[in-house]
């Protein structure tokens, strides 16, 4: 009976071994077309995960998750690739797996809206791009969960309106840009929130004329600025 037993033992080893050992010859393999197919591993000089996903036909398929080489636990990247398009939604991840970014990503470009994360998790920033530029609405965000900024962008410049508030959710300007350069009205507020300074800008300096106020009324002068700090993300 002890003989059986063991005749059993090892039957059901080699069997395991050979499943196992099957299954290690089926990781980084073509098919007859000379394409990527199945399970792919590869690794860094130290033996240690660089990345690992699934291929069909040559294309990702699935999710893929890549490490750096001194953090093996976590993932510093995930790419989820889409069956309808060549899109992948892209997480980028910090030393601990917890997400800083988020994304669409066409080849090597951004596309669509990014979200980007505070260590705790809240909103830091969220961009819109294409083809891997900023296009459209960026706003950053205090820890608070405030506004610090909306800026405009087009073709990865800054073009139309920017606000920029304090952290409790006062508007200190309001400023327009066309490729990056003052261009357009401009105006300025106190830290109540009060007019302070309006007029226009012309390639980046002042143009014509400016009207300055105190306490939101009119003066003749332009007023002695006081300075303020903005936590800017």
């Amino acid at each position: 009976m002890l003989n059986i037993k063991r005749k059993y033992s090892i039957t059901v080893l080699t069997v395991l071994f050979f499943v196992i050992h099957s299954q290690a010859q089926k990781i980084n393999q073509f098919d007859a077309n000379g394409k990527r197919t199945g399970v792919w591993k590869k690794f860094y000089k130290n033996n240690k995960l660089r990345y690992q996903g699934q291929f069909k036909n040559g294309k990702e398929v699935g999710v893929f998750k890549f490490y750096a080489v001194g953090s093996p636990y976590f993932p510093s990247i995930t790419k989820d690739f889409s069956k309808a398009s060549d899109s992948a939604f892209v997480k980028f991840y910090t030393p601990k797996g917890k997400v800083k970014s988020e994304g669409y990503m066409l080849g090597k470009n951004r596309v669509g809206e990014w979200k980007y994360y505070f260590s705790n998790g809240k909103i830091f920033s969220i961009e819109n791009y294409a083809e891997g530029k900023l296009q459209g609405l960026l706003k950053n965000y205090y820890p608070n969960g405030k506004v610090t900024e909306e800026t405009h962008y087009e073709n990865g410049k800054k073009n139309g309106l920017s606000k920029v508030y304090t952290d409790d959710g006062t508007l200190l300007e309001e400023l327009t840009f066309k490729d990056n350069v003052l261009n357009g009205p401009a105006k300025y507020y106190d830290l109540k929130g009060q007019i302070k300074e309006s007029g226009a800008y012309k390639d980046g300096e002042r143009h014509g004329e400016w009207e300055f106020y105190v306490d939101g009324e009119p003066t003749s002068e332009r007023p002695k600025q006081k300075t303020y700090s903005i936590k800017r993300n």
